[in-house]
């Protein structure tokens, strides 16, 4: 499954599931967590019935007893969950009408529980207070044909959707469970978490270890993240616990996920014992009780105990003191903490003498759903202090102007940005290899669109001139024909043919010592140009043959449908290929041309407003504020020809987020109205 059919799956299921929400009585967080199991189910039996196959395939045969029966065992080795006939899906969706579904699927959960420790009081078991028939029609969302061959990574990512939509519409109290994928990724991608322990202390869902687990597989293609790391998370709240459970499951990973109280215990007693650490912890909590002596005496505090009523030193001295000696740290903190006075500035101090604070990495508003204020992303690297040349400098990195607008109240980056990002960050430690990787990348998509677009130019002057211009001389009477011909802007076409010429020989390349360069203004207005042409053209085509087609009726012969509006049709889905491969071109373009302007000798250098390696003196300078912006300064205020056809994308983008806010609030409304009689 393509990443399109992907997300347009995610989309379609989501759409549906959230509709029978809306139409029913239920909350968010009441609905959420069921829905969640039920992907759960159905992710489950198909993980089953894969390894019952592989598993009949290599069972031993006995001489006079025949083929040995499958046993669970052989499950937990193909890493899949046994289930009985009562737990399977396809007995789940198949239950006559008669059945208590509610309560069936209850006991079938309690059913796999029974039979797995790690589950046991995880799954949710409140499908009896849902109406029978949203169940019934959830089922039924979740019984798509599509979802029948689909791997088990496919089910993960749908569930990491769904988490992720119900996060936004706040299914759990303050957001908390739930760190938005592009910070999640942000910390994977510096971090790079591919061997040994890999901790969470807030652990929430487990986006962490999940998206660990994608790292590892993407970095070394065919490696099984549980042969590389071991997981280990705690959290405080129940249903987050077993969430993160879940979550762990339905991705086929393993790892100790223990409830408990952060700030006043360590569960899996880690102090000094991981290679990497990931959180995000909440922010500015308050009421921690600093009496006791388990605070007091807490060896995960070696910096001291803050004074103010605040846990953001907690987490911060937490997270460095969990590493080994060669482990890194990245975690979530509010920003304040970065330039916090009094007791935490002691701490931040000792702190930074250390030479582990490695990045620091400065985040805009609303990367979350349920708050706006800006963050900062914290990295530690206690290898890093051995070496006295790298203890002295820590990279500041601000990305408070970098991200994508997905809607009037949200921000993340593109896949694209994070490549950037972790690319700058590898070029600060002397390691090229994620650059030389990003660029190529971008210019061989660049030079594969480039082509296409040449195919694709080609491809509609010879529909024009070989089909309709043909069709039109021997269907049309000469008068008619005369008035197109005088009507027709030659320059459209010839837009078009330009592109074709123009581009066949264009080929970005990329090396360790060539001087980079992207495409020139001149090529990307060339592009827009063509793009312009191709729209003009066929909007000329399309008046023109529905005023044409009355000659005679045109429009009832079999003749002209096939041959004018049947290919006139095919243009226009050409012209959605055109345009969408113009605009990959400038989008790749742009991110390429982002990057190498900036590092045009591909090594390291300080950019204005972006990024800045400070050292210790000049931290000390600052009052030892870690905040990015204090250092890197602003970047140069360059009118780069500004793109409306860009910024109109972000309006469609915001007044979209706008009308879907406002049927939303219609609806609430009228359920409210509803519920007061009136």
């Amino acid at each position: 499954m393509t990443a399109e059919q992907l997300k347009q799956l995610e989309t379609r299921l989501w759409k549906t599931a959230d509709d029978l929400r809306a139409n029913s009585k239920l909350t968010a967080s009441e609905y959420s967590f069921p829905v969640l199991g039920l992907i759960f189910l159905r992710q489950a039996y198909n993980r089953f019935i894969i390894a019952k196959q592989q598993i009949e395939k290599s069972l031993p045969v006995h001489p006079t007893r025949g083929v040995r029966p499958i046993e669970k065992n052989d499950f937990l080795t193909a890493k899949a969950i046994f289930l009985n006939e009562t737990a399977q899906w396809t007995t789940i969706a198949n239950l006559p009408d008669s059945a208590d579904l509610g309560e069936y699927i209850n006991e079938a959960m309690r059913n796999i529980e029974s039979e797995y420790e790690n589950l046991l009081g995880v799954l949710p078991k409140e499908y009896n207070l849902f109406d029978k028939d949203l169940l019934q029609r959830l089922i039924r969302v979740f019984n798509d044909e599509s979802l029948n061959d689909v791997s088990g990574d496919v089910f993960g990512r749908i569930y990491e959707f769904f988490l992720n939509k119900f996060a936004m519409i706040g299914a759990q109290e303050g957001g908390e469970f739930f760190t938005p994928p592009s910070l999640v990724n942000t910390i994977v991608k510096i971090i790079q978490p591919n061997h040994g322990i890999v901790a969470d202390i807030a652990v929430g869902s487990a986006g962490m270890f999940v998206q660990t687990a994608h790292f590892i597989e993407e970095e070394e293609e065919g490696a099984d993240p549980s042969n590389k790391v071991t997981f280990y998370g705690q959290e405080k709240a129940d249903t987050n616990t077993r969430l993160a459970k879940m979550n762990m499951a339905i991705h086929g990973l393993e790892g100790s996920i223990l409830q408990g109280n952060t700030f006043y215990e360590d569960k899996h007693d880690l102090v000094g014992k991981c290679d990497f650490i990931m959180a995000n912890p909440p922010f500015n909590v308050d009421g921690v009780d600093k009496s006791k002596d388990s605070v007091k005496k807490d060896p995960r505090l070696p910096f001291g105990l803050p004074k103010n009523d605040n846990g953001n030193y907690l987490w911060i001295q937490y997270f460095y003191s969990l590493l080994n000696g060669t482990g890194r740290a990245g975690f979530v903190m509010a920003s304040s903490a970065s330039d916090a006075g009094h007791s935490e500035k002691d701490i931040r101090q000792k702190l930074i003498e250390t030479g582990a604070v490695d990045v620091m990495v400065s985040i805009g508003n609303k990367f979350f759903y349920t708050r706006t204020l800006p963050c900062t992303l914290w990295f530690f690297d206690r290898e890093k202090e051995k070496d006295a040349h790298r203890a002295n400098q820590t990279l500041m990195l601000d990305l408070r102007d970098v991200y994508r607008k997905v809607s009037s109240n949200l921000h993340d980056f593109t896949p694209e940005q994070l490549a950037n990002i972790q690319a700058v960050v590898g070029l600060y430690r002397g390691k090229r290899e994620v650059f030389d990787k990003t660029v190529s990348h971008y210019f061989l998509t660049i030079n594969d669109h480039l082509s296409k677009i040449t195919a694709q130019a080609n491809s509609l002057a010879d529909k024009y001139n070989k089909g309709l211009q043909t069709t039109f001389e021997k269907l049309l009477p000469k008068a008619t024909l005369d008035q197109w011909n005088e009507a027709f802007d030659t320059d459209d076409i010839e837009s078009i043919t330009q592109i074709a010429n123009a581009f066949s020989k264009t080929k970005l390349t990329y090396n360790s010592t060539s001087v980079l360069l992207t495409l020139t203004k001149d090529n990307i207005d060339q592009l827009k140009k063509g793009k312009r042409a191709y729209n003009n053209f066929l909007k000329s085509i399309n008046a023109f043959v529905k005023e044409a087609g009355k000659e005679g009726d045109l429009r009832k012969q079999k003749e002209w449908k096939e041959q004018v509006l049947d290919q006139l049709k095919q243009m226009e889905l050409d012209f959605i290929d055109f345009s969408h491969t113009v605009d990959q071109v400038l989008y790749f373009n742009k991110e390429a041309h982002w990057l190498v302007s900036r590092f045009p000798k591909s090594e390291y250098a300080d950019v204005a407003g972006l990024c800045k390696v400070v050292t210790k003196e000049e931290i000390a300078t600052n009052d030892y504020s870690l905040t990015a912006g204090r250092y890197v300064g602003v970047a140069p205020q360059i009118d780069e020809d500004f793109d409306y056809e860009e910024r109109m994308a972000e309006i469609k983008v915001e007044l979209q987020s706008l009308n879907e806010e406002a049927i939303t609030l219609a609806e609430q409304i009228q359920i409210n109205l509803n519920e007061l009689g009136l």
